[in-house]
């Protein structure tokens, strides 16, 4: 078996996801039971999964869940199957660490990647272990997470693709998966690809310079359009309105996780600064807003972490 290290997660598959030489992360503070890719064995049953749950459309693909009751969080014993109908399906029993994926006739090896990277971990992490992601790119500014958050089109692939220009390890380009221990706010490294294009199915560009450590989150950035010529300005979020502006950009917002996350975000803007950012709409003057986020966030003193009893969100 081949290890790989995802969203703080050792996964272990029959072949490698990536092309060899891949940067390879450390996995998230704690104990945390791997996770094993494996092809379905020939002839083997179908899990009992009855219950249909349609989720999103993602890539121009319907995808859908498939359990034994209605959605919820995991328990031992659960079967699941993850379908992005005529391409895959990987299923799983609730509790084991080992996932099972069959190819449908327009699947193929590339695909299976993708969607087991992109879509799949993330969904299993949420419904499996309550972890929480953010839908934000994040790259390194002197060893310290930042994250952008931005509405799809926003910019915030585009800003990381600058960053990363500079020389700075990219931590997530789309999905920050994120955890409370000992009482900070880590940010994971996700997997070593930018897509700063829009094209479906592709888990992006190789990524060299990746951070390859989990850290305390250093600060999140609400990212605004502004007119082509306006100056960057950067202004502190605070109170309920820190609250507000996060709670969108959750990526699955499922109604049993309601209690938790609203637990799990009030810790976050307690103990994280939030900051909108209007910058100017204008693909020449990037370097004005990467100059000043720099210069802001390198001013920002390291937080530290409250002594309160934490909600882990990790198992």
């Amino acid at each position: 078996m081949i290890e790989h290290c995802l969203y703080g997660l050792g996964v272990f598959s029959e072949f490698p996801l990536f092309q060899s030489g891949a940067p390879m992360s450390s996995a998230a503070p704690g104990v945390h039971r791997p996770l094993q890719l494996r092809a379905m064995p020939e002839h083997s049953p179908r899990y009992n999964a009855p219950v249909t749950i349609p989720l999103h459309w993602a890539h121009d693909r319907e995808l859908y869940l498939h359990s034994d009751r209605e959605l919820a969080c995991s328990v031992a014993g659960q079967p699941w199957r993850f379908e992005v109908k005529s391409v895959l399906s990987i299923s799983w029993i609730g509790g084991d660490p080992a996932v099972y994926f069959e190819l449908e006739p327009a699947g193929s090896r590339e695909l299976l990647v993708f969607w087991f990277v992109h879509i799949f971990l993330p969904l299993y992490l949420t419904l499996e272990r309550g972890q929480d992601f953010i839908h934000s790119a994040a790259v390194e500014i002197g060893d310290r997470p930042v994250l952008f958050l931005a509405p799809s089109t926003g910019g915030k692939s585009t800003l990381g693709d600058y960053f990363l220009r500079q020389g700075h390890p990219m931590l997530s380009d789309d999905k920050v998966a994120t955890m409370l221990y000992r009482g900070e706010f880590y940010a994971l490294p996700s997997h070593p690809h930018h897509r700063p294009f829009r094209q479906y199915e592709v888990l992006g560009n190789p990524v060299s310079r990746y951070a390859i450590h989990p850290r305390p989150i250093h600060a999140i950035y609400l990212l605004q359009k502004g007119s082509a010529d306006c100056a960057v300005s950067i202004n502190e979020v605070r109170g309920f309105r820190k609250f507000e502006q996060l709670l969108p950009h959750y990526l699955y917002s499922f109604p049993f996780m309601q209690k938790q996350r609203l637990q799990w975000l009030a810790q976050l803007v307690d103990r994280t600064p939030v900051f909108s950012m209007r910058r100017p709409w204008n693909l020449d003057r990037l370097h004005d807003s990467y100059t000043a986020l720099c210069r802001h966030s390198s001013g920002l003193p390291l937080a530290a972490a409250p002594d309160v009893r934490e909600v882990t969100t990790v198992n």
